[in-house]
């Protein structure tokens, strides 16, 4: 079964950093794409980033194209996220996404994580 655990949120002021990190277990890492994901209070949940197999190729919304920074290290099992001049309009709370394939440049048919809050005052 695989289970999917975030950390690193947290509360930053704007145009400070933070890095997630997700570890995986229950798969083999390196045979599933993986993504972030978030959602706003209010708002529906919607794709941050995600990279492939081998991390060679890799996607960014265009919000946060040239903040964000997503990675994988396969020999952890981990995920990351560094997310560099945040704004207040990055609060939500972040979700770790795996999946087999992908669709639309995400995992298709995700498992979750649970989710870590991030929170950027202004």
């Amino acid at each position: 079964q695989v289970h999917l655990v975030e950390s690193g949120g947290g509360l930053v002021q704007a145009g400070g950093s933070l890095r997630l990190s997700c570890t995986a277990s229950g798969l083999t890492f390196d045979d599933y794409a993986m993504g972030w994901f978030r959602q706003a209070p209010g708002k529906e949940r919607e794709g941050v980033s995600s990279i492939k197999w081998s991390g060679s190729r890799t996607y960014y919304v265009d919000s946060v194209k040239g903040r964000f920074i997503i990675s994988r290290d396969n020999t952890k099992n981990t995920l990351y996220l560094q997310m560099n001049n945040v704004k207040p309009d990055d609060t939500a709370r972040y979700y770790c996404a795996a999946g087999r394939y992908c669709s639309g440049g995400y995992p298709a048919n995700p498992t979750w994580g649970q989710g870590t809050q991030v929170t950027i005052s202004s």
